[in-house]
């Protein structure tokens, strides 16, 4: 399970350091190989192989009403490895899809990560925190 959020910055080739804190996770769970798409929230999604399998297949499963989603999930999927510097270039459709930029927030979401543009991040988080519980959470307890 991935948590935590990390302020990273992409290099001029539009690069992105590992969080130490993932690295052997990531290399134990699936060699380094990770596959990275647009998340419908403007940011990327970014999951270990093992776990975009499962994502992929059940993306793929979804109805002909649900083609241009899958359209966006799957026609924009890049592989990517984890490379001997621990980087992992993020693809520049991807970047501009995601407006990533050089500041950027990595978050562990359980089986993936989100990758967002770090002012677009905080914008979304404000708005977040600013709007009312949805009824799922409304019995949750704190």
């Amino acid at each position: 399970m991935f948590q935590g959020a990390s302020a990273l910055a992409l290099d001029a080739k539009g690069r992105l350091s590992v969080p130490t804190r993932h690295r052997e996770v990531l290399q134990a769970l699936c060699g380094g190989q990770l596959t990275l798409t647009k998340h419908p929230e403007g940011c990327l999604m970014v999951f270990p192989r093992p776990a975009w399998e499962q994502f992929r297949d059940r993306v793929a499963a979804l109805p002909m009403s649900a083609a241009g989603w899958k359209r966006v999930f799957l026609g924009n999927a890049q592989d990517v490895e984890i490379d001997s510097a621990a980087r992992v270039l993020v693809a520049p459709e991807l970047r501009a899809a995601a407006g990533l930029q050089k500041d950027v927030m990595l978050l562990g979401m359980g089986s993936h990560f989100e990758l967002w543009d770090a002012a677009a991040y905080a914008a979304h988080e404000a708005q977040v925190m600013q709007s009312e519980l949805p009824d799922a959470l409304k019995d949750f307890s704190f």
